[in-house]
């Protein structure tokens, strides 16, 4: 699976997880460097509080296209380290 935007490669991986339709990168496979920490805010009942990301390459941005769970709820252990991403960029 991967992700692009503006023809750059975010993430590549075959060791996604799929949560509610969404995959989860491990964050190893990401590239981090074109992703800004973002302030909006949202909990999941059941996956706790959402981290949110911007995507910034050049002088595009796209707000709020990446989120992990930080310290996920018990239920949602399994997606520690990962990122999901908006599905426009799939």
């Amino acid at each position: 699976m991967k992700i692009n935007y503006d023809d750059h490669v975010l993430a590549d991986s075959d060791r996604t997880v799929i949560v509610e339709n969404n995959h989860y990168f491990p964050r190893e496979d990401v590239d981090m460097e074109h992703l800004v920490k973002s302030d909006t805010q949202y909990t999941c009942p059941w996956k706790g509080a959402a981290t949110y990301y911007s995507v910034k390459y050049g002088d595009k941005i796209m707000k709020d296209a990446a989120w992990s769970y930080e310290e996920p709820k018990e239920k949602a252990k399994h997606i520690a380290g990962h990122l999901a991403f908006d599905r426009k960029l799939i």
